[in-house]
């Protein structure tokens, strides 16, 4: 994206990967909920969320110790002008989908077409950004965009390239559990017990083992994907030597739980990663779609109204920090105090219209560590006053006498964020606003979440060192009203719209710094979510015979480093 690639041209393989990592093995990860579909690429179904790093691929990848950089993967070579207004890939010959057949540029061209008509809605923004597709040689296809977005020249080679043959007479939008998208990815699904269980077993002729891209990932012969009813069970499952590794996200579970008789004999070992990329924001997320919920006003009380401090220190011993900004823990995140220098003037053009702490600095409110919390409680019902709710024979109601109401959507296998609604709920009951926490299963809360059928619910959504074109589909406008995009908020801000295309439009990484601050601070003041505390240290208790390498991405742990780049030995 700026400047020249961190590796040559002859690199032997990625920075934080073992080349010499031995083959063969057999391990078992664990879900909680259930599945119904084992295509991640539409719209329809429950599916492993593991299934996407592991079955398919992409024209380029990432170095994950690296942001805003690609390198060839079924691509073998990339051409862009200068202006980044088109880019071409020139496949590699070798690459192979898992039945043997050749990658060409045809299934390229249906794959782009087919996700960003049909596809899940993470694929749609770019296919809206493309004039043309086309081939230009044998084994060459080129993108020609009609907007000006510097980075569409690297979202072009990261889609994944499915097989057009074996779509042709079958719906791809409407595909059964028996329809397994064919990849040309290092593991292929050879078994599956619909809601119990799938296997994923290591493709012995997989094309891409001796790219240097490539050497030393996905080393495991199978991994075996269980479905549990609820984390609790998953621990158990785990304990007993049913599950080779679990991540943890809870600090007080990690310090006092995992003292169990397989971790005191070195059966099982606690690893912990380091990572430097950007908190991303966890929380109960307001649908400003609804009332009462499109006042700020409200949105900053019910923010107020949670009790953190204690919340913290009851369900994690205080040990993990509140996310501050949804870039927390790395340089992209906003500066405290007033909006400075290119920052400020990117957002003038909307002074006036901002909400309060965008120019001014906003911080979270902090309350006194207690359980009744009385001064932040107050607070809060001040807030409510200026928004017209006062207390009313002892409930929060409107001019209208209506009563302040509403319902917390959680998923029923996630037990931690029951813990938190029910404290939550306690202190919210005592402002005279009347809740309820709904649970459901995990296939009724991903389409509700999906329509957005909710009030408030739980929303993680995660971010990366090198943050551009996805931020519209998690946040922009046009996000707000399409199913299935994580804007889960209904955020519909003019300001947030153009700070995303400033980065977009960014030539060198301090203007789009500059942009990704802006926005930060748009995002974090507009007070959409209720958050809790951020992950800087990932977790993950897993079996002695599973190795990782000594070099740690500063991306940490995540979807594509653990299972990708660990190795079995005995």
């Amino acid at each position: 994206m700026y400047g020249t690639p961190a590796l040559p041209p002859d690199f032997v393989s990625l920075p934080h990967a073992n080349p010499d990592a031995p083959k063969g093995g057999a391990i078992t990860l664990a879900n909680t909920g259930s599945f119904d579909s084992l295509n991640p690429y539409i719209q329809k179904g429950n599916v492993p969320w593991q299934l996407r790093f592991l079955t398919h691929e992409s024209l380029m990848g990432r170095n994950r110790n690296e942001p805003f950089a690609l390198y060839g993967l079924l691509a073998e070579s990339i051409e862009v002008p200068e202006d980044r207004s088109w880019v071409e890939f020139t496949l590699r010959p070798e690459a192979r989908f898992s039945d043997g057949t050749p990658v060409t540029v045809e299934d390229v061209i249906w794959s782009y077409e087919t996700l960003g008509t049909e596809g899940h809605g993470r694929y749609r923004s770019l296919w809206t950004q493309i004039e043309s597709l086309e081939q230009v040689g044998p084994a060459t296809v080129r993108f020609t965009f009609n907007t000006e977005n510097r980075e569409l020249a690297l979202l072009a080679g990261m889609r994944p390239i499915l097989q057009k043959a074996q779509w042709e007479g079958k719906s791809f939008s409407d595909a059964a559990l028996a329809d397994i998208p064919i990849g040309s990815g290092a593991y292929v699904i050879s078994d599956f017990e619909a809601a119990r269980n799938v296997v994923l077993t290591r493709n012995p002729d997989y094309w891409g083992k001796d790219l240097p891209f490539m050497r030393g990932t996905f080393n495991f012969d199978q991994i075996t994907i269980d479905f549990y009813g609820d984390g609790d069970v998953v621990f158990e499952a785990f304990k007993s030597g049913n599950v080779s590794a679990i991540r943890e996200f809870n600090a007080e579970t990690w310090s006092s739980q995992y003292d169990f008789p397989r971790a005191q004999s070195g059966d099982v070992i606690k690893s912990e990663i380091k990572h430097q990329k950007p908190s991303g924001i966890t929380g109960f997320v307001m649908n400003t779609r609804r009332a009462p919920f499109d006042d700020w006003r409200v949105r900053e009380a019910l923010i107020t109204a949670f009790n953190f401090e204690y919340i913290n220190d009851t369900l994690t011993g205080g040990a993990q920090p509140r996310i501050t900004s949804y870039f927390s823990n790395s340089p992209l995140a906003m500066e405290p105090g007033p909006a400075k220098g290119e920052v400020a003037a990117l957002l003038a053009p909307f002074n006036g219209r901002l909400l309060p702490g965008v120019m001014e600095g906003y911080a979270l409110p902090v309350s006194d560590g207690t359980l009744r919390n009385r001064q932040g409680l107050r607070r809060a019902l001040g807030l409510m006053k200026e928004a017209g709710w006062t207390t009313q024979d002892g409930k929060l109601r409107n001019a209208d006498g209506q009563a302040m109401q509403f319902t917390i959507l959680l998923d029923q296998q996630r037990t931690e964020d029951r813990a938190i609604a029910d404290l939550y709920t306690q202190a919210l009951s005592q402002m005279g606003i009347d809740v309820k926490t709904e649970l459901v299963d995990g296939a009724q809360f991903t389409a509700r979440t999906t329509t957005f059928d909710f009030d408030m619910t739980y929303h993680r959504r995660a971010m990366s060192l090198s943050p551009g074109n996805e931020q519209y589909f998690y946040w922009g406008s046009e996000a707000a009203d399409q199913d299935g995009t994580p804007n889960l908020m209904g955020a519909k801000d003019p300001a947030i719209d153009a700070m995303i295309s400033a980065m977009l439009t960014a030539r060198t990484a301090e203007e789009s710094l500059s942009a990704t601050r802006a926005l930060d601070r748009l995002l974090i003041a507009g007070r959409y979510v209720v958050p809790f505390w951020q992950f800087t240290t990932g977790r993950i208790a897993h079996i002695d015979e599973m190795k990782y390498p000594e070099t740690i991405p500063i991306y940490g742990d995540g979807p594509d480093w653990m299972p990708q780049f660990w190795w079995y030995e005995e």
